[in-house]
This record gives C-alpha cells, structure tokens and sequence, in this order.
C-alpha cells in the first residue's frame, strides 16, 4: 500500500493520548482475514442493513459481515430523520451513527446470550463494511469522516471518485467525475476540475457541459486506467456490488447466478455485497432473506425480485427506488435552478432503462 506521508507526519497527529479504537481494530482484521484466506473461489458475502434489527438477523442466519449502503441511510435511516436519493443530501454523521447503531445491536445480542449461557453464533461482531460516499467535501472532509467511521466501529470503507457536491448514486445519470489526481490525493474533492489531470485527457472529448464540466468518453477503458491509478492508495482487494439496480433475471439464467458469485470470487472479488437489500426487504422478512442468501448466495436474492415486480398490480411502488426516494422530486428542484443542466439524475439512468 502506497502512503504519500510518512510516519512522522502521523505520529505528530496523533496526540498525546490515542483512544482504543477496539471494534474497528477486531473488524478490521477479522475482515482481511476473511478476504485474505477465503480461497480460489471463496468471498465474503454480505446484504446491507439499514437497522440494528436486521444486522442481527443476517448475522443469526449465518452471514459473516454486513454491508451499509449510504443510498439507504439516505432513503431512510439518516440523522435529519428525512427521506432522500442517494446524492449526498443527508448529514456527514448519519453513516456513522448507523455503524455504531448496528455494532450496539450485534453487543446486546451478545450480551442477552451470553447471560443466558448460549451461543448461537460464532461470533456477534461480524466486520461492518461502510459507504462513505464521495467523502461530504475535500481531504479535511474525509479525514473527519474516516475518524468518526473508525470511532463508530467501521471494518472497512469505501469511497467514491465523484464531485461531491453532484454526487449521484452509481446507477444513475449525471454523475461528475473528479480527476485521477484529484482522488488519489484527496485534494481540492468539491472544487470541479479546472485543470485537467493529464492521465484523464485520453477520456475526455474537449467539451464543456453548460456547468463547465469536462465530458468524457465512457467505456471500460477509463474504468482500467482509474482503477490501476488508484489502486496503491486502497487494500488492492476487489469488490463487487450485486446490484439492486440491475433486472438480473432479464439478463442471466438461474444456473447462472448460481454460479455467478463463484466465478467472481475466482476472479479475486473476495467482497460481493448486496447494497439495498434491507430497503428491498422491507415488507419481507429479513431473517428468511438472510436465511436463504446465507446459504444460497445470488439466487435467495433474485427470488425476492421476481417477487417485488409480481407485486406492483397490487400496488406495490418500491420497485423503481430512486423514485420511491424521491430522485425526481429533486430532478424537478435541480431543473427549476438550472433548466439547461446537464446533471439530472434519472435522465440515461439504469432505472429508466431497466425498469419501466
């Protein structure tokens, strides 16, 4: 792992008294241990929770870490006790707040069986791993950030390359890209590019958005260039999300999706996770969701799917999440500012493709 500082430069921030940060140390290495001895086609697998509740539930029915999305903390369980899309609206302390949440509810469930003398699990602490989004600003945002996730007992975060300030979630329209330099160092994350950073300039097209935004030429291409570029500063352990946002069974096979998660834990994604599966679950049972997936993988999850697009002749909206959240309500708000924006989040959006 790459550090651009040197070991003086921490210890002179560090303090004279360093509290113990004991549910982010266990996590952590209990984590890397997972990731690290899981094997050819071994993974850890995960399905975010949104509650403490829920988190116990996975880990009763037999799941080793738990995932936290920061599109369902946005949606709903965010310290301003509001519902929003997943475009960093939400307080900075709200992911942290649900780390310790769920780490007090994995304790008492622990503590109510240690006193009554059983042991269903293993182990109630499972690593938490958290979304830390696109960082709520520049490097002294993140810096703050990433303290709060190590005091609220976080295993491991992760973080993304986008302008914070137009953050968007992943499978959305919109989105604006910091420059490959810009994330490396954290530098200067709200501030959009003037200059452009010259490993970015292949990618670019030379054309300007009406907010002065660079566009670029998508593909896999970039993704490669970004991912070698950043991969010194990260744990240089591959993740995967297995979206939500995706129709999986319009596009794979049940025998595929077996599969599906074995074929990637070969290819070295040694953390696949589930990022709103609790928002999904919210009229289902988490425990049989947990129970099934646990020992199932992809194919408990794809059920639950089925199940939501049978249900919406009833009624049933949550579907299509990002307008259960209200991401047009704020497409609306974002037209009214700036009618000629080239940002909003639904337009080119694997929703409006996928699920219609």
């Amino acid at each position: 792992m790459q550090r651009d500082y040197s070991a003086a430069d921490a210890v002179k921030l560090a303090g004279r008294v360093q509290e113990e940060a004991t549910l982010a140390r266990r996590g952590s290495e209990k984590l890397w241990d997972q990731l690290r001895n899981a094997g050819p086609e071994g993974y850890t697998n995960s399905l975010g929770a949104l509650t403490g509740n829920q988190a116990a539930q996975q880990v009763k029915a037999g799941l080793k870490a738990i995932y936290l999305s920061g599109w369902q903390v946005a949606a709903d369980a965010n310290t301003s006790g509001n519902t929003y899309p997943d475009q960093s609206l939400y307080p900075v302390n709200s992911v942290p707040t649900v780390v310790r949440r769920i780490n007090n509810a994995l304790l008492r469930a622990d503590q109510i069986e240690f006193s009554e003398g059983k042991q269903s699990v293993e182990d109630w602490l499972v690593p938490i791993v958290a979304d830390a989004e696109a960082g709520f600003g520049g490097p002294l945002n993140a810096y703050e950030l990433m303290k709060s996730m190590i005091q609220a007992g976080a295993s491991g975060v992760h973080w993304e390359d986008q302008l914070a300030s137009e953050k968007k979630c992943g499978h959305l329209g919109g989105k604006v890209l910091i420059p490959n330099q810009q994330h490396v160092r954290t530098l200067n994350a709200a501030r959009l590019a003037a200059d452009v950073d010259e490993r970015d300039q292949e990618f670019t097209t030379g054309e300007r958005t009406a907010e002065g935004f660079y566009k670029v030429r998508n593909g896999i291409e970039p993704c490669i260039a970004m991912a070698k570029a950043y991969a010194p500063y990260a744990d240089q352990m591959l993740a995967y999300n297995c979206s939500p946002s995706f129709n999986w069974k319009k596009h794979l096979d049940d025998a595929t999706i077996a599969k599906f998660q074995r074929e990637l834990g070969a290819m070295g994604f040694k953390f696949q996770f589930i990022t709103l599966a609790g928002f999904h679950a919210l009229n289902y049972s988490m425990f049989d969701l947990a129970h099934g997936y646990a020992r199932d993988g992809m194919s408990a999850y794809v059920e639950l799917q089925e199940k939501e697009f049978a249900s919406e002749d009833r009624g049933y909206t949550a579907t299509k999440h990002q307008r259960e959240v209200g991401t047009g309500y704020f497409d609306l708000v974002a037209a009214a500012l700036n009618p000629s924006g080239s940002t909003l989040a639904l337009a080119g959006s694997t929703e409006a493709q996928q699920f219609h």
